[in-house]
C-alpha cells in the first residue's frame, strides 16, 4: 500500500508541474448455484472511424456521471459505439468489450456459455454492469456477477468501460471496473430496419427495428432472435459429441416524452428469454465436464423509467429515476428440474447537476438500492458529490467523494481523484486515483454447507484501491494516435468459499499491475491500422499468480474502407498463458477474423464473417471447447 501512495505522490507532484508550466475472487467463482449442486456451467481510441483527429474531441463519456469529452476524461475509459461493433461484425457484446485493451473474458462454450469479464486483473464478480444506467448484476448467484452470454449487440448504441475502482461514482460492485451499456436511442423520423444472418453450426440470427422521433417524443421498438445447434460445450476433442443448442429472443423498447420548460421523461425496456443446452459434472474428465443433458431456462430484464428537469435557465439539471433488473433461472438435469434462483435489484436514485460557470461543475445525488433474493433483503442507501473544476482550458480536475449505508454492513466512504491536461494539440495526459468496495452478496451471507451450523456473520465488504498514469499523442495531419496506461490495483479482503468451514470467509487478496498500450494509424484515405496490447501482472496474497488472467494480451485491426460501399476489417486476436486451479495452465492462443460488408445504396447491405479463420483449437475455460472455423452470411434492410 505504501507503494500505491507514493504513485499518487508522484502523480499528483507531476500534474501539479506541468499545469505550472502551461500557466507559466472470485475467482474461481466458487460454482455452487444452488444448496447442494456445483454448477458446470485506455485509453478512449477512435478505431471505430478512420477520422483520427475529430475522436478526441467529440467522443463523450457519460459514466463518469458528469458528461465529459475524451479530453477531459482523468481515467482510462474505452468508448465503443454501434458503428465500430458493425464494422467488425460482432454480434455478442461479449466479442465488442474483448477488444479493450486489459480486458479479459472467459466464456464455457460459446453460444450461450456462462461469460464473463474481468477488468485488469480484479475477478469477474468485480466487474459492475450497467444498462442505460441501472444495474445488472445478479443478485441471486453467489458473487453477484453478470453473465454476458445473452447480451446481443444489435440493440446496443455505445459501450463504455471504466478501469479500475469506480465506487464513488456507482457504489457497491464497481470494485474492479464498471461497463456501462446504452442502448439504442429512437432516429428522427421514421425509420427502421430488418435483418437476416445464417452460418455454421446451424445457426440463424435476425431481428428487425422501427423508430420515430418527433416534436412530441419518441419511440423504439426491436426484436431478435438467435437459434444455433451449437458445439459440444464439452470440448469434442476429449471425445464429447453431442451438440448442446442456444436459443434466445430479445426485446427492446426505448421512448420519452418532452415536456414544456425543456423536462422530459424518458423509459427503456430491454428483456431477455434464454434456453440454453449444457454438459454435465464429470469427476475425472478435463476440467470435470463431459457429455450430458443439462438444461437452462433464463430470463432476465431491466428497464427504468426517469424524469429530467432543466431549472436556473438550464444551469441545473435535475434527473429522477426508478429502475429495475431482475434475472429468473431454472435448470434441469435428464429432463428433471434441478435447481432455480430468482434475484432482483430496485434503484431509486436523485441527480442534481449545476453548471456554476464555464470552469465549475458540481453534481450531487442520492441513491437507493434494494436487492433480493433466496427469500432475503438487503439495502443500500449512498450519498455522492462530484465537483468538476477547469482552472484552465487545457486543464480538468475532478473529485468525488461517496458514502453508502448498507443495512447489515454498516458505512462505506469511498473518494476520487483526476486530472486531464492537454498540454498540446497533439498531447494529452492523465491521471487517476480511485477507491472501491463491495459489500457480501445475500448467497455469501446466507449459504452455508460441510457441517457448519450457520453462514458467516462475520463477513465484511471487499475493498480496493487503484490509480493510473497514461498520455496520448495524437498526429498534427491527424493520421494517428497512440496512448499508454500504467496502473497499479490492490485489492484486499476477498470473499471466497471456505470447505474447511462450510461458509463463506474473508481469505484472499490480490495486487494487480501493468500498461495498456493503444495505437491507430491511417495507412492511406481507405486503409487503417490499430493496434492494443496488455501486460497485467495480477497476484494472490500469497505470490501465485491470478487465476484465468493472461499476462499478455492484445488485438491488431487492419480495417478497410474505400469509396463504393465495400468495407472490411480483419482482426488478429491474442490471449496469452492462464493459470488455473491446481498449478496448471491453459496454452495461449491466437484466432483471426475476416468481416466484410458491402452496402452500395444505404439501404441494402450484404455482409459476411469468417470466425477463426486457420481453425485454432483452443479453450478459454478448461475442459470447454470453442468453435472452429466458421462463417455466416446476411442482409440488411433500412427505411
Amino acid at each position: 500500500m505504501a507503494r500505491l501512495h507514493l504513485t499518487i505522490l508522484l502523480m499528483s507532484s507531476a500534474l501539479g508541474a506541468t499545469a505550472v508550466a502551461q500557466t507559466a475472487s472470485e475467482d474461481e467463482e466458487t460454482t455452487i448455484a444452488s444448496e447442494t449442486t456445483l454448477d458446470s456451467e485506455t485509453f478512449i481510441d477512435s478505431e471505430s472511424t478512420l477520422e483520427v483527429e475529430t475522436a478526441i474531441d467529440t467522443i463523450v463519456v457519460t459514466g463518469t456521471r458528469i458528461e465529459q469529452t475524451a479530453a477531459e476524461a482523468g481515467s482510462t475509459v474505452r468508448v465503443i459505439d454501434a458503428e465500430e461493433i458493425e464494422a467488425r461484425g460482432f454480434s455478442h457484446a461479449l466479442d465488442a468489450i474483448a477488444g479493450a485493451p486489459g480486458v479479459t473474458i472467459n466464456q464455457n462454450g460459446a453460444f450461450g456459455g456462462a461469460a464473463t469479464v474481468r477488468v485488469r486483473g480484479a475477478s469477474s464478480d468485480h466487474t459492475l454492469v450497467l444498462v442505460d444506467g441501472v444495474s445488472v448484476n445478479d443478485a441471486s448467484s453467489p458473487g453477484g456477477g453478470f453473465n454476458f452470454a445473452r447480451l446481443d449487440t444489435e440493440n446496443i448504441e455505445r459501450i463504455e468501460i471504466l478501469s479500475g475502482p469506480q465506487s464513488t461514482l456507482w457504489g457497491t460492485d464497481a470494485i474492479g471496473g464498471v461497463v456501462s451499456i446504452i442502448t439504442k436511442q429512437p432516429g428522427e423520423g421514421l425509420t427502421g430496419d430488418a435483418f437476416a444472418q445464417a452460418g455454421s453450426y446451424g445457426t440463424f440470427r435476425g431481428g428487425a427495428s422501427i423508430s420515430n422521433a418527433g416534436a412530441a417524443g419518441d419511440l423504439r421498438l426491436a426484436v431478435t432472435r438467435l437459434g444455433t445447434d451449437g458445439i459440444s460445450r464439452a470440448d469434442a476433442r476429449n471425445g464429447n459429441t453431442e451438440d448442446d443448442g442456444f436459443d434466445s429472443r430479445t426485446l427492446s423498447v426505448q421512448g420519452g416524452l418532452n415536456l414544456p420548460a425543456g423536462a422530459r421523461i424518458d423509459g427503456s425496456v430491454l428483456w431477455n428469454d434464454s434456453r440454453t443446452e449444457f454438459d454435465s459434472f464429470a469427476f475425472g474428465a478435463q476440467g470435470n465436464v463431459a457429455d450430458g443433458d443439462e438444461l437452462n431456462e433464463t430470463e432476465e430484464r431491466s428497464a427504468n423509467l426517469s424524469l429530467t428537469a432543466p431549472l436556473l435557465d438550464g444551469k441545473f439539471d435535475n434527473l429522477l429515476l426508478i429502475g429495475r433488473s431482475g434475472i429468473d433461472r431454472r435448470s434441469f438435469s435428464d429432463g428433471e428440474p434441478s435447481h432455480a434462483a430468482e434475484g432482483e435489484r430496485t434503484l431509486f436514485r436523485y441527480q442534481g447537476t449545476l453548471t456554476v460557470d464555464a470552469r465549475n461543475t458540481l453534481a450531487v445525488g442520492a441513491e437507493r438500492e434494494e436487492s433480493t433474493a433466496r427469500q432475503s433483503r438487503s439495502t443500500l442507501d449512498g450519498l455522492f458529490a462530484l465537483y468538476e473544476l477547469r482552472p484552465f482550458d487545457a486543464l480538468t480536475l475532478t473529485a468525488g467523494l461517496r458514502s453508502d449505508d448498507h443495512d447489515q454492513f454498516g458505512s462505506e466512504t469511498t473518494a476520487r481523484l483526476a486530472a486531464a491536461w492537454q498540454a498540446s494539440s497533439s498531447v494529452t495526459l492523465r491521471g487517476s486515483w480511485g477507491q472501491g468496495f463491495k459489500a457480501p452478496t445475500i448467497f455469501q451471507t446466507t449459504f452455508f454447507c460441510c457441517g457448519a451450523a450457520a453462514p458467516n456473520e462475520e463477513l465484511k465488504p471487499e475493498r480496493s484501491e487503484g490509480v493510473d498514469i497514461g498520455a496520448e499523442w495524437r498526429s498534427a495531419g491527424g493520421r494517428g494516435q497512440a496512448g499508454i496506461a500504467i496502473f497499479q490495483q490492490d485489492t484486499m479482503d476477498l470473499i471466497d468459499f471456505s470447505f474447511a468451514v462450510g461458509s463463506y470467509e474473508n481469505i484472499a487478496a490480490v495486487e494487480s499491475r501493468g500498461v495498456e498500450v493503444t495505437a491507430t494509424w491511417n495507412l492511406t484515405g481507405s486503409l487503417a491500422l490499430s493496434a492494443d496490447y496488455a501486460y497485467i501482472k495480477a497476484l494472490e496474497g500469497d505470490g501465485s499468480p491470478r487465476l484465468r488472467v493472461p499476462r499478455h494480451s492484445g488485438d491488431l485491426v487492419l480495417g478497410f474502407d474505400p469509396p463504393g460501399g465495400f468495407s472490411g476489417t480483419a482482426l488478429i486476436r491474442f490471449n496469452g498463458r492462464e493459470s488455473i486451479q491446481g498449478g496448471g495452465e491453459l496454452d495461449e492462443w491466437t484466432r483471426v477474423d475476416i468481416n466484410a460488408r458491402y452496402d452500395p445504396s444505404g439501404s441494402v447491405e450484404v455482409f459476411g464473417r469468417i470466425e477463426n479463420l486457420f481453425d485454432t483449437h483452443y479453450q478459454q475455460v478448461l475442459g470447454y471447447g470453442t468453435p472452429g472455423r466458421s462463417g455466416s452470411l446476411g442482409a440488411r434492410w433500412r427505411f
